[in-house]
């Protein structure tokens, strides 16, 4: 505290007043405050520390530092049941995603992701799995879905795509038991829209007559018109194209399985030039070309969409694992992929080189077969790859690789020589940071609920 001396007389008061008047006006005008008369005083108290939010540029959490067997925890905003997890580029919503040690639980690093700059040209979607039992699938395939159950669903979106469409709505899909869509696209038969359904002649037409079927004989006989590809391998595409300018794909098939129980996947992108290739890739097989018999355009299927480059493969005339591959031959840090099935031996072995290069490789396998004689589980394993099988009672039915955080990969093609060489596939690889953000968080989530390798269940040589 400073003691201030009561002036002698009234001049020196007078004097006093105008000096300290000068002070003050100099202080105001200039912040300086050489005498200490007018700022306040630092205390011994220290302010408590603010966590500084990281960047909209920063990254998520990779699995670098992760020791095997560790598992890194993943917190979403909650959402119901079969609801679908959304990240659109014009989402505000933030996503947590903390990273922890299995064993003690014990967070090492949380980063909170900013909300997704403004665009307007893609969304993606996850379902968030559920289970429904075999009665009330089968229930909800004919009767409808109940209102709790469709609310945000992926299901929903897809309805609202084929309600607003005006002109055209064309599929390529490879199986469906859902009433709700199919309603929808008579509804749009019956305002003058152009629908078309490609599908399976198993899985599709054959498996029309199963219970809980029988939408694509209500399509029929409603004018729509349906074809199959009457051959052994799969027409096992997964797109849906509205009005010539948006496209919707990912590794989801429109089923009560796929859409509410399975780990899936969807990415919509609205460009007409994105549209017009996969138009292209439906027209040939609406007429009957549905092998090698259609030409691969690939070097016609190349694009750039607001800075992004997209690069489409179609199976099996484009061979597209043999355009996968330089993609994952180029990772310099990290790879991180969900398979539903994972036998392709070259795509494995790109991988097992990354992994001798010093690039982080982390994957996550569905559980049925993924230690098979064929399966690139074990050999990933046995090359120090940090591997699990995932914890969904249903399927883990992604197909996705995300490289270096920035490339995607997706689409209906599992890394197999089937899928290769013989099915109708089709595959999208994204050159883009922020939808590679919303896939590792998918991944990490998927992750959280996997399970490591027995012990002794893999056996390297």
């Amino acid at each position: 505290m400073t003691t201030t001396r009561r002036p002698k007389n009234a001049t020196g008061t007078l004097i006093a007043l105008g000096v300290i008047l000068i002070l003050g006006l100099f202080y105001g005008v200039s912040g300086s405050d050489p005498f200490g008369l007018f700022s306040t005083p630092p205390t011994a108290t220290a302010s408590p520390a603010v966590a500084t939010p990281r960047s909209p540029t920063a990254v998520a959490p990779t699995l670098t530092s992760v020791k095997p067997g560790s598992a890194p925890a993943v917190t979403v905003t909650e959402t119901a049941p079969g609801a679908v997890v959304t990240q659109s580029p014009t989402d505000t919503s933030s996503a947590v995603i903390t990273e922890t040690s299995a064993a003690v639980l014990t967070a090492t690093e949380t980063v909170t992701m900013s909300p997704i700059p403004a665009a307007t040209w893609w969304q993606v979607s996850f379902v968030n799995p559920t289970r429904i039992s075999d009665a009330l699938s089968q229930k909800y395939s004919i009767d409808g879905l109940p209102p709790e159950l469709m609310s945000g669903s992926l299901t929903e979106k897809l309805i609202q795509h084929i309600d607003a469409a005006q002109a055209t709505i064309h599929i390529a899909s490879f199986e469906t038991d859902l009433n709700d869509v199919a309603r929808a696209l008579i509804r749009a038969k019956e305002r003058g829209v152009d629908v078309r359904w490609i599908t399976d002649d198993e899985s599709g037409i054959t498996a029309d007559k199963k219970p809980g079927h029988g939408q694509f004989a209500m399509l029929k006989a409603a004018g729509i018109p349906v074809i199959d590809d009457k051959r052994g391998a799969l027409m096992h595409d997964k797109f849906w194209l509205f009005d010539g300018k948006t496209v919707w794909t990912g590794s989801t098939n429109v089923t009560i399985s796929g859409m509410f129980e399975q780990n899936n996947n969807v990415i919509a992108i609205d460009s007409p030039e994105l549209a017009a290739i996969y138009e292209r890739q439906f027209e040939d097989m609406w007429s009957g070309k549905f092998n090698a018999k259609s030409p691969s355009t690939v070097d016609q299927q190349k694009l750039t969409i607001d800075g992004t480059i997209l690069q489409i493969l179609f199976s099996p005339e484009d061979k597209a694992i043999s355009h996968i591959i330089p993609y994952v031959q180029s990772a310099k840090k990290s790879i991180r992929f969900m398979a539903f099935t994972y036998t392709q031996p070259l795509l494995g072995q790109a991988m097992l080189d990354a992994l001798k290069n010093g690039v982080d490789v982390s994957g996550v396998f569905e559980a049925t077969g993924a230690d098979s004689v064929y399966g690139q589980m074990t050999p990933l394993y046995c090359g120090k790859a940090l591997v699990r099988t995932d914890g969904n009672p249903a399927f883990l039915h992604h197909k996705v690789i995300v490289i270096d955080e920035r490339i995607v990969i997706t689409g209906s093609l599992n890394f197999t020589d089937n899928a290769d060489q013989s099915n109708n596939e089709n595959v999208i690889i994204i050159d883009n940071a922020e939808i590679a953000k919303l896939y590792t968080a998918e991944f990490q989530r998927v992750w959280a609920a996997g399970h490591d390798p027995a012990p002794g269940k893999l056996v390297c040589k």
